[in-house]
């Protein structure tokens, strides 16, 4: 679809599949048929645009909640979120009035809900004209945050840093680029900085540093690959691993598996899902790197020894990640909470036992709740597990030391590194076991 709806007709439905079928943005977005078609410009817009609604979702509903007198009936939901739509550009994607008031206006006929023309345009034209004073008078980042979530985080760092933190998840990430080699040949051709902790960082969307990753140099030569820069400290923290055996369990997207390959360690990825290790071995192939990869789950998945080195990066929440998930804020619940820590402790009792005698084991995790980092560690050295917790040291994190905890883990907010554009919320802690 190219006319002048088409990006928005878009960004409606994968709206509609994030927030009412419960599909993940970026499956909706990979599904999305129509999208491919767009030029590369619109695809752009359509993923800002609907990142922008889930992001700011508690903000707009508050600002509509006080411009519609009756509730919209849920039978009309797209009419809501064509509004949603029209918010986000008036107020926080600086789109031109006309734009956005028309283009709405037309969504709702398009999608048969003409009856409601008059309510879009007139909202929306209210809105235009007073939306700034809206905004204004708002809390963003408390709005914007459920209410488990931020009361989770204020219990767990205080309140400044809750808010700090739901503050830094409002924003579009930068790209970071882990490569092979030559990090400040690679910064120089990519337009990239090279942070404390070794990774690049190109600017993101926002500051004009969009485009297609796979256009970029030395994508197609497999110089690189993006991973988020607390992403790729937990594979440092294992230290020299060349020409050692490393299990990466639930290894997907493979990321880790590709910064242990490129270190020379001969490496074991292990995941549960056909598509993803597909997916790792379409990278490891692009990359040039080499793993074995084998299809298990990683609680039942049995190495042929001991390993020296074992890497688990648990199932979890994922809510350090909002940056670039917004879509978490909406999908997650206690619920998952409580039922993935089951499932970290039991994953992590198998990591143990396939560590050798002095090896490593480094536990990991990109969720902010305490429930799935140090708790589980607690859980584990507490009974016979033989591990014991080996510190990280801040020269291992670039210096920064507001990364590492007092317990000598590693745990990354959003808020750190907030002069640079932000990091995603990791948790990560090394244990050794004795001899």
């Amino acid at each position: 679809m190219t006319t002048a709806a088409g990006p928005r007709d878009c960004a409606l439905d994968i709206l509609h599949e994030t927030l009412r079928r419960g599909r993940p943005f970026d499956e909706a977005l990979a599904r999305h048929r129509a999208l491919a078609r767009l030029p590369e410009r619109d695809r752009g817009f359509v993923r800002l645009l609907a990142a922008t609604v889930l992001r700011r979702l508690g903000q707009i509903d508050a600002i509509l909640a006080g411009c519609i007198e009756k509730p919209i009936p849920a039978k009309h939901g797209v009419v809501h979120d064509i509004l949603r739509l029209g918010v986000a550009q008036l107020l926080f994607l600086k789109t031109p009035a006309h734009a956005a008031v028309d283009t709405s206006v037309r969504l709702a006929q398009e999608r048969g809900r003409g009856g409601y023309k008059g309510l879009v345009n007139a909202v929306l034209r209210r809105i235009a004209s007073d939306g700034a004073r809206m905004i204004a008078e708002q809390d963003a980042p408390r709005l914007n945050t459920p209410d488990w979530l931020w009361e989770s985080w204020v219990a767990a760092y205080g309140e400044a840093t809750a808010r700090a933190i739901a503050a830094a998840n409002l924003g579009e990430p930068p790209l970071d680029i882990s490569p092979k080699s030559e990090p400040e040949v690679w910064a120089g051709r990519l337009g990239a900085k090279i942070l404390p902790t070794g990774t690049l960082r190109r600017p993101g969307a926002a500051e004009g540093g969009g485009g297609m990753i796979a256009q970029l140099p030395g994508f197609a030569e497999g110089a690189w690959w993006v991973q988020d820069a607390a992403a790729a400290i937990p594979a440092t923290l294992l230290g020299d691993v060349a020409g050692q055996t490393v299990i990466d369990l639930c290894a997907a997207p493979g990321g880790k598996t590709a910064q242990l390959a490129a270190k020379g360690a001969n490496v074991i990825a292990v995941d549960s899902s056909a598509p993803r290790c597909e997916t790792i071995a379409e990278n490891l192939k692009r990359l040039k790197l080499n793993a074995e990869l084998v299809r298990a789950d990683a609680a039942e998945f049995r190495p042929a020894a001991p390993a020296p080195f074992v890497l688990l990066d648990a199932p979890c929440t994922a809510t350090g990640t909002m940056r670039r998930h917004p879509d978490i804020a909406r999908h997650k619940t206690p619920d998952d909470v409580t039922r993935l820590a089951a499932l970290q402790d039991k994953l992590l009792r198998a990591a143990a036992g396939m560590v050798a005698p002095g090896g490593l084991l480094v536990y990991c995790s990109c969720s902010l709740q305490p429930e799935e980092g140090v708790e589980r560690i607690e859980a584990l050295l507490g009974g016979e597990s033989g591990l014991a917790r080996e510190k990280i040291a801040a020269d291992e994190v670039g210096g920064l030391r507001e990364l590492i905890t007092a317990d000598g883990d590693l745990r990354t907010l959003p808020c750190h590194l907030s002069e640079a554009g932000g990091i995603d919320g990791f948790y990560a802690a090394r244990l050794r076991r004795r001899n």
